[in-house]
């Protein structure tokens, strides 16, 4: 794909212990990022501060605390590139994930972005302990067409849990007629640690899933009254 640029948003609270990683990836990628947003979301640690220190082509960005959601849409109204990533502050990427998306969407033209698998760990980066790998469906293996998310509009804030906001925001995207694919490799690498969002699911973080779906059902069930 000639001419292929990318930017990341990274959203982060409370990410001093991990953004170092998750930019550090980035920076490896055999095909790197234009940019790299990090939405400091309101963080009570020194996220903002390690942030600013990193290597690399980064703007840090800090707003009041507002959840994933909206430190997403924070990102969505700077980027400039024709693609978009994502990454959340816990997890990292492997090496040839941007190239592996980057050759995948190449080769399908009609698709708006694909997502990938994730292996996940506890412990360090260096030193690995691998859990379950599966089929992720989320914003760390999410490569997409800036034209796009720009058709989708932004997030929707404020879902229980903040939990489900990707979901919704894709399912928006598939009513719309924007069609997306998983490729299946492991391409990055979910941060297993107390705290964060995917260390445990309360019931009222599933109600963020749940909201997501029926939203979806709904919108499913409207275009068909309207035929």
């Amino acid at each position: 794909m000639p001419n292929f640029r990318y930017e990341v948003i990274i959203p982060a609270f409370n990410a001093a212990e991990t953004i170092a990683d998750a930019v550090r990836s980035l920076n490896q990628q055999t095909v790197p990022p234009e940019r790299i947003f990090i939405i400091d979301d309101g963080s009570t640690d020194q996220t903002y501060e390690v942030a600013t220190k990193l290597a690399g082509p980064i703007s840090v960005i800090a707003q009041a605390n507002q959840g994933p959601a909206a430190a997403t849409n924070a990102g969505l109204e700077r980027v400039t590139a024709p693609f978009i990533s994502f990454l959340d502050a816990d997890d990292v990427w492997v090496p040839e994930k941007a190239e592996r998306q980057r050759d995948y969407l190449a080769s399908k033209p009609t698709i708006a972005g694909c997502f990938a698998r994730c292996a996940a760990f506890t412990g360090s980066v260096d030193a690995p302990e691998f859990q379950k790998r599966a089929d992720n469906w989320g914003r760390t293996t999410l490569m997409m067409r800036r034209e796009v998310a720009v058709h989708i509009g932004m997030m929707l804030t404020g879902m229980p849990g903040n939990m489900g906001e990707v979901i919704d925001w894709i399912a928006r995207g598939r009513h719309l007629g924007h069609r997306f694919e998983l490729i299946e490799e492991v391409l990055a690498w979910r941060r297993i640690r107390p705290g964060s969002l995917s260390y445990s699911i309360s019931f009222n973080e599933q109600r963020g899933y749940l909201l997501a779906a029926r939203r979806a059902i709904e919108r499913r069930r409207n275009a068909a009254r309207s035929d």
